[in-house]
């Protein structure tokens, strides 16, 4: 079964592609998740309390306390903490689909060992040594 599974992973085709792709959308959601649960606390705390996903400039009238308050009231907003934060996401599911892709290289690599080359026939006499043989043979 796990060769099957190495095989498996090894090959390179559509239907591998699909299943990529839907992991890729599962992963994002975990991936989100772990930037505003958790990455953006320990900013936040690091930065003094700083939430980058509410972090924006009202761009139209009036005071709003929160994004959320001057979406909902529809006012024009530049909300560069949310800008801030999917860079954040961004960075991390590049680096972990880039530890993805060494590991499956692994595996690929493991399923195709590099193939040894055949052992040399033994070479023949150099021709300093057919020259030498004949001089021994020529001086008997």
């Amino acid at each position: 079964m796990i060769k099957e599974f190495k095989n498996f992973i090894a090959k390179g085709n559509v239907m591998d592609m699909a299943v990529g792709i839907i992991i890729g959308a599962a992963f994002t959601a975990i991936v989100t998740s772990l930037v505003s649960d958790l990455i953006n606390p320990i900013i936040g705390v690091v930065t003094g309390g700083i939430d980058f996903s509410n972090l924006f400039v009202n761009l139209g009238e009036g005071e709003f306390a929160s994004l959320a308050a001057a979406r909902d009231a529809g006012a024009p907003v530049f909300a560069y903490g949310a800008f801030i934060t999917a860079v954040i996401n961004f960075l991390i599911i590049a680096f972990v689909v880039f530890l993805l892709v060494k590991a499956v290289n692994r595996i690929k690599d493991a399923a195709n060992p590099p193939e040894e080359p055949a052992p040399a026939a033994p070479a023949g006499p150099t021709e300093l040594e057919v020259l030498l043989q004949i001089r021994d043979a020529l001086q008997k």
